[in-house]
């Protein structure tokens, strides 16, 4: 990663979908709500430089590459963060138990999330930006299977009809992630291993949401510790001592 100058002057720019956002279930209120300290508050609390999130709910690699052109233009920044997957590689689970029989498209097919990854991480590097990539955090299949069923029993023996097992739910997902990976190595793009954090954790599933497949409080923490762990080990003068983090507005 070429980064001259100050670091106090560099821009960063957070490009995903609900979990840079800081999308998490929260149980008590039975609704979702958005986190102060996700983990991109709790790295830009270490990091030089200035941070924006333009990470919206429910996005897809297409829809963020639509707008990052636009996004790009107002901030400049010299390091993109992007963070899609979860999404992309999702069906429309009302309508697999509605037809269980049929065939059923994710929001984006694996070979174009593929090319239009290579293609965004080629585009940024052709500008001087430094795009980032960060794999998938893993889901919890039997959550997720009852979330997405709405937790009827009906729509989930349907749903599970057309999967064969649920262990394909955190299979196919798991594809995507890999795919991340696989653009990285072949483009030479820089990228951190946030699934392989979790999966370290016996108790990972402890880590995730109600939903299956957001991140809680305790996951944000851990994904800003890997995000942050990284950039000590290759990029330790973008982060301020630890002690002397600035504490962002409220």
């Amino acid at each position: 990663m070429n980064l001259p100058g100050a670091a106090e002057d560099y821009r960063y720019l957070v490009s995903g979908d609900s979990i840079s956002r800081g999308v998490v279930y929260d149980e008590e209120k039975g609704k979702y709500s958005i986190l102060e300290s996700c983990f991109v508050t709790l790295v830009q609390e270490r990091l030089k430089g200035i941070v924006r999130n333009v990470s919206r709910f429910g996005a897809t690699l297409i829809k963020g590459i639509g707008r990052l052109e636009k996004e790009i233009g107002a901030d400049h920044p010299r390091v993109v963060l992007i963070e899609y997957g979860g999404n992309d590689c999702d069906f429309d689970w009302t309508q697999v138990a509605a037809e269980p029989e049929s065939t059923h498209q994710p929001q984006t097919d694996l070979d174009v999330f593929e090319h239009a990854l290579a293609e965004t991480v080629v585009s940024l590097k052709q500008r001087d930006m430094e795009p980032v990539l960060m794999t998938l955090p893993p889901l919890n299949a039997d959550g997720y299977l009852k979330w997405v069923s709405k937790h009827d029993a009906q729509a989930e023996g349907r749903i599970l009809k057309w999967l064969g097992s649920v262990t394909k739910i955190y299979w196919w997902q798991e594809r995507y992630s890999s795919s991340i990976v696989r653009i990285a190595e072949t483009t030479k793009t820089k990228w951190i291993d946030i699934r392989g954090a979790f999966l370290r954790r016996p108790d990972f599933n402890s880590l995730i949401c109600k939903d299956g497949i957001h991140p809680n409080q305790a996951g944000h923490e851990l994904m800003a510790d890997a995000i942050l762990d990284y950039i000590a080990r290759n990029f330790s003068f973008l982060l301020f001592e630890a002690g002397t983090a600035r504490r962002l507005p409220s």
